[in-house]
């Protein structure tokens, strides 16, 4: 009996081992998934941190042109860029400001080459998005319109840039008007007025030479 019970404390203690063995494997494996898993957070989160300060600094996505200033026009123009960036324009350039519904092109381009970033939005953009875009737009030299056919939710664009974003909440959108608006590398026309012009939408007819919009510089020449 005695070597019975001996043998049985044995097995006992074998099979407490074996037991305590098998919940440090699972402890550890646990541990490891567990590890594993807040590496790949980290990961990702890291990754995420990383693009959006990349978009946010190097603006990816920005198109550049090579037009001309200087380029007035009394006329319609038909312009390559849907909004147009640069180009012959209106004598008369569109007040900054904000606009609920489209302006002229010709005119909206003057302001551009006045160093205006302008903003443009598809008409069925949520009125929050657009109440964003607004706030944006309440300071000096911007410009703000609804837009029909735009190749994105929002385009901003300025001389000879533009840029293609996803909404009012792109975090390139800051970015871009920091580095464009009234950029004197970029601006045919830096610090120029961008206002004492016109506030004309695109169901007014646009200024012609023997009309009673204010007078712009040259505009008496008719060329």
């Amino acid at each position: 009996m005695t070597k019975e019970k001996t043998q049985a404390r044995r097995e006992h203690l074998a099979r407490m081992r074996a037991e305590q063995k098998r919940k440090e494997r699972r402890a550890a494996l646990l541990m490891w998934g567990i590890g594993g898993l807040v590496i790949v957070v980290l990961v990702a989160l890291v990754g995420f941190y990383v693009v959006k300060d990349r978009a946010e600094k190097t603006l990816d996505g920005v198109k550049t042109f090579s037009y001309k200033g200087s380029d007035h026009t009394w006329g319609t123009v038909a312009y390559k860029e849907t909004p147009p960036v640069g180009g012959q324009h209106n004598y008369a350039w569109e007040n900054c400001g904000v606009y609920d519904k489209p302006i002229h092109n010709e005119n909206g381009v003057h302001s551009l080459e006045h160093g205006a970033v302008w903003i443009t939005y598809r008409p069925d953009l949520p009125k929050a998005e657009v109440d964003k875009l607004k706030t944006l737009a309440s300071a000096p030299y911007m410009l703000l319109s609804p837009y029909p056919g735009l190749p994105g939710k929002v385009v901003v664009s300025s001389w000879n840039h533009q840029l293609v974003l996803t909404g009012a909440d792109d975090p390139r959108l800051p970015k871009y008007i920091q580095n464009y608006k009234q950029n004197p590398t970029y601006t045919p026309e830096p610090g120029a007025a961008c206002t004492g012009g016109v506030s004309l939408t695109g169901d007014q007819p646009l200024p012609k030479a023997d009309s009673t919009a204010p007078a712009m510089p040259g505009a008496s020449s008719g060329s």
